[in-house]
């Protein structure tokens, strides 16, 4: 984090020219220090610190004048799932008789899904599918019929243009630099399931990522899962390749992996077994069902109570891991996403604090965003209002803390008409719209408004790491610092609160989505995704609905 002011001036107003806030930088901030204390142990689902964060957010809910929205007229939404953890084991590659161990975090990462006591592959063939891409409205297939049934995929990370070089086949195909859903390192796993591969391995790099090593490994071998019912199951093994190790592996293969990358730009691509290598694991697990909560609490509409508008937020962070350097073992997710949680009991009390709306605003806390957006997929499984009445859903993770800025980063350009209330909310604090100038890290597809975009319902995600924003005091510079300096703190030990952080960029951002809020609240508009969004269809399948 980058200190810039103390909590005592956290209150302070914003520069003369820009308009007075409701929303109180000192409340934001205290909030996010009280759910990023170590009494929270980091807020990982089915712990003793998801019982202190249910509740601490149900109080909070019934102090900020909300009712209840969850199950059976409570407070929350039961989101059960399955919860594993890697123990110490074995991992190699047998390269014709030679030998190459593989050291967990070292040259790989890897977790599993399933609810088993060992994951055990024996001698299971690699093949290399390259992004592993079956889009057929694009025309395009890496996997062409491949049989992976009981052996390893390996993938690039990101789609098949993020490196492309103009005039190559790929160019353009995928967006460019902005991710896609392809490249996502669920579609992979995914993917891989559907065809029957017992594992998938994705090659990292931190720019097709969008993130560093560190960053994949934080998990420290456990993961979770809904419960899954249907025919397709999860991957029995699933996880990372180090960049660095991956090229060695190839190498010792008889092929090259940068060359492969290059081919694997092109339509004609066809996947590429590892002559000779063969990967085999023996590793423990130890696996639970447990059941977390989503929070839930609403304002109910005078008019068309029938008709939602939803503004969402995640709870979880990733718990108790191994020591950092200085010892630190609680990752308390200030950033990501407590201030979020925060902007959410803010806006809920700015409504509560009004008329009541003509529509029903919904506010929702989310559990396990962090583990694959389990929390808000099961509301989008299992909704608690209609999602073709859904008007729009508002998310909030991880809000800059740098100070007030000029401008706002906007997620996801050309998706839907709630940029141009995103545009006018921001004139109206004096500001401007951004892009997003880090599309390749595919953030659309990384917070749980997507959850929601999905299954048709028009979303906006403000997110502070989208881009550095320029700043009031230090230009774009001084975003950019924020911006270098939370990201080495992603997912860490050292995304903490500090009374020097500065919430008053934060309380901007919640304030732009308190009035678009608003507006959607007291009138009859319906947000419409862009022609060219692949949301768009799903959407017009409810429009009789909305009539």
């Amino acid at each position: 984090m980058i200190a810039i002011r103390s909590v005592a001036v956290i209150a302070a107003c914003l520069s003369a020219a820009a308009p007075a806030q409701s929303v109180d930088p000192a409340r934001l901030s205290e909030t996010t220090r009280v759910l990023a204390s170590d009494a929270f142990q980091g807020r990982a689902p089915g712990t003793e610190g998801e019982k202190k964060t249910i509740a601490y957010l149900v109080a909070r809910f019934k102090e900020a004048g909300l009712s209840p929205a969850g199950d059976d007229g409570g407070w929350t939404q039961r989101v059960p799932l399955v919860h594993t953890r890697l123990g110490a084991g074995t991992m190699r590659v047998d390269l014709g008789g030679a030998i190459l161990p593989l050291q967990q975090k070292q040259q790989v990462y890897v977790s599993t899904v399933r609810p088993v006591d060992r994951v055990a592959i024996a001698n299971a063939p690699l093949v290399f599918v390259g992004y592993g891409v079956n889009a057929p409205e694009r025309q395009w297939d890496d996997l062409k019929g491949v049989d992976l049934r009981g052996k390893v995929a390996v993938f690039l990370v990101n789609d098949p243009d993020f490196e492309a070089k103009p005039g190559e086949p790929s160019a353009g195909r995928f967006g460019g630099k902005a991710m896609t859903y392809y490249g996502r390192w669920t579609y992979k796993y995914e993917e891989a399931a559907r065809r029957g591969a017992i594992a998938a391995l994705i090659v990292h790099d931190t720019p097709g990522a969008g993130y560093g090593w560190s960053t994949v490994v934080a998990p420290g071998g456990e993961n979770y899962d809904i419960v899954r019912t249907g025919p397709v199951r999860p991957i029995l093994l699933q996880g990372w390749l180090e960049g660095e190790a991956a090229r060695d592996l190839f190498r010792r293969a008889g092929l090259d992996l940068d060359r492969l990358r290059g081919e694997a730009r092109s339509p004609s691509f066809k996947p590429v077994t590892l002559p000779g290598a063969t990967f085999s694991a023996d590793l423990p697990v130890t696996s639970e069902q447990v059941q977390s909560y989503n929070v839930l609490g609403k304002i109910a509409g005078a008019k068309r109570p029938d008709e939602t508008v939803m503004y969402g937020a995640h709870w979880d962070a990733y718990g108790i891991g191994a020591p950092d350097a200085q010892g630190r073992t609680i990752r308390p997710g200030a950033a990501d996403d407590a201030i979020g949680i925060a902007g959410l009991v803010e806006i809920a009390r700015a409504f509560a604090s009004g008329p009541k709306p003509d529509r029903t605003i919904v506010f929702a806390a989310w559990t396990a965003e962090e583990r694959g957006l389990l929390g808000s997929e099961t509301y989008a499984v299992h909704p608690l209002f209609p999602l073709d009445k859904t008007v729009a859903n508002l998310t909030m993770d991880i809000l800059q803390t740098g100070g007030p800025a000029h401008d706002v980063v906007l997620v996801g350009a050309g998706q839907s008409s709630l940029e141009d209330d995103l545009a006018r909310a921001a004139k109206a604090q004096g500001r401007t719209v951004t892009p997003e100038t880090l599309p390749e890290r595919g953030l659309f597809y990384r917070a749980d408004h997507f959850s929601f975009a999905r299954r048709g319902v028009p979303t906006l995600l403000l997110m502070g790491i989208a881009g550095p924003h320029t700043l009031v005091e230090g230009g774009k510079r001084a975003g950019e610092k924020w911006l270098e300096g939370y990201m080495a703190c992603y997912h860490q030990t050292c995304d903490t609160w500090s009374p020097a952080l500065d919430f008053r960029g934060a309380a901007q951002d919640v304030e732009l989505l308190l009035d678009i809020g608003r507006t959607l609240a007291f009138s009859h508009q319906w947000p419409q995704w862009r022609p060219g969004s692949e949301f768009r269809a799903i959407r017009e399948e409810s429009a009789a609905a909305r009539h």
